[in-house]
């Protein structure tokens, strides 16, 4: 038996090893297994209850109803949930974000665990932290790394059961922050899901899988050890691969834009000036600036008012998916 109303929250999460590309599109299971932190602040509120009298499915985001085709893949990933665990009927779905959506922030990821986590208390489906974290990833496959806390890794998986999120370690083990340096709030013309498909025509996509593994080992035992010289290195270059597999794709993806590259180098010379911080980029032009917390007023001081920069968004260390 269904709730009358369910509402939970998921966090955005910053990959510091990268998924792009996919083993399976319609399961989502990714080319590679990836690390990423969720990011405490950012934040996506989804609330759903039955629609009554209706015949489809309604997406409201701030307060927009949205679009046919933003709800078409809503709809895709309710119909995947439906044959899973069987239940019925059609949704009013509100969701709010406080922070730029398709702008390579994790938008996609915060809303589908969120959406996922609200759904298994709506219809009392009873699933434990892997199955929900499996079933975000029918929706977004990086969502699948919101649900569990803090620094998270997504094993790829062979099957819908085996692909999820496990935490590495979880939020209050090392004060780490995000200074997302945003350079454009505006939707990117290509989506990530789009770019996924275009993976596997660069010549270099096979490289960087084959290399995976090495750079996951080195990451997660950064994190672990706190070792943030190691993680910066590591960070940096998985970045720099999966963006050169972008721009090697049949048709080519630029997400760089010419302050994107300008921040990147200004990253590299705080590091060399003593600053602890390293840059990674998602999907979009915007700058992850990954550092200490005793670092982020430097970060800070340095890009406030740097040409180009809209503003900058601060955050730590993240909690999971929880309903509220």
């Amino acid at each position: 038996m269904a709730q009358k109303k369910s509402t939970a929250i998921a966090h955005p999460n910053i990959a510091f090893i990268k998924y792009w590309g996919n083993a399976d599109p319609n399961l989502r299971l990714p080319s590679n297994a990836s690390i990423s932190m969720n990011l405490d602040g950012l934040e996506t509120i989804t609330t759903i209850e039955y629609a009554d009298n209706q015949i489809k499915h309604s997406l409201t985001i701030n307060g927009l109803l949205q679009e046919p085709q933003k709800v078409n893949r809503l709809s895709a990933f309710l119909e995947m949930a439906r044959k899973l665990y069987g239940f019925q009927g059609f949704l009013r779905i509100e969701s709010q974000n406080n922070f730029p959506m398709g702008a390579g922030i994790a938008s996609s990821a915060s809303a589908f665990a969120a959406l996922a986590l609200a759904l298994n208390d709506f219809f009392q489906l009873n699933l434990n932290q892997h199955q929900i974290s499996a079933l975000a990833r029918l929706g977004s496959g990086s969502a699948c790394r919101s649900i569990p806390a803090g620094f998270t890794e997504w094993k790829k998986g062979t099957s819908h059961q085996q692909s999820f999120a496990t935490s590495i370690a979880l939020e209050d083990h090392w004060d780490l922050h995000d200074c997302i340096i945003v350079v454009t709030a505006e939707e990117k013309a290509i989506s990530s899901t789009d770019g996924h498909q275009r993976a596997a025509t660069s010549p270099f996509q096979s490289a960087r899988i084959l290399d995976a593994q090495r750079r996951l080992e080195i990451c997660r035992s950064a994190i672990l050890k706190q070792d943030f010289e190691r993680l910066a290195a590591i960070i940096e270059l998985d970045s720099d691969m999966m963006h050169a597999v972008m721009m090697t794709s049949d048709p080519p993806i630029n997400y760089w834009q010419p302050t994107s590259l300008s921040i990147m180098r200004e990253v590299r010379d705080l590091r060399k000036k003593g600053v602890a911080c390293a840059y990674t980029l998602d999907a979009g032009p915007n700058v992850h600036v990954i550092c200490t917390a005793a670092s982020v007023p430097a970060i800070e001081k340095s890009f406030r008012d740097y040409p180009g920069v809209e503003k900058i968004l601060v955050a730590k260390t993240g909690k999971g998916a929880r309903v509220i």
